[in-house]
Parts: structure tokens; sequence; C-alpha cells
């Protein structure tokens, strides 16, 4: 049996600096591949009225507020509680 070379029908892997060529070479058509599927599937896309998007902004909002009074409140009881066991301890 003879030995098998990258003569008899078997491709040879390309190089690094091939693949990086070939990267380079294809950077068009791949950025203008990326910018066309972007679009269809903007297209695609179930836009919110603009009374949905006032009611989620207003929901946001007020959920942030509730969120900022508890982070407030634990963080001032925790320092309370710092300033209790530092001052039991002098």
């Amino acid at each position: 049996m003879a030995k098998q070379t990258a003569t008899d029908g078997v491709k040879a892997k390309p190089s690094f600096g091939e693949k990086v060529k070939r990267v380079f070479v294809n950077m068009g058509k791949n950025l203008k591949r990326l910018f066309m599927d972007t679009i269809a599937e903007l297209r695609k896309v179930t836009w919110p009225t603009r009374e949905n998007l006032v009611n989620y902004t207003l929901i946001v909002l007020l959920f942030m507020a509730v969120l900022a009074v508890v982070v407030f409140a634990l963080d001032t009881g925790a320092s309370m509680l710092v300033n209790m066991l530092t001052k039991l301890r002098a």
C-alpha cells in the first residue's frame, strides 16, 4: 500500500497566512451580508405602539423608584447597625 500524499485528491490544509488573507478578502461581502440580514430581521419586528411604549416606560421608571427606596432603606439600616455595633465596642 502506497502512502497517500496531498496530490492524491486530498486537499492540503490552508496555511495560517492563507486563512488571514481569506478573511480580509471576504470582509466586504460578509459585512454586506450582515447588514442585509439585520435589515431583513428588523422588518419582521413587531414594534410597540406609542401607547404601549409610554406604559412600559412608566412601569420601568416606577420599578426603578421603588427599587431605589428599597436600596436606600437597606443601606441606611446597615449603616445604623454598623454604627450601633461600633459604639458598643468603644
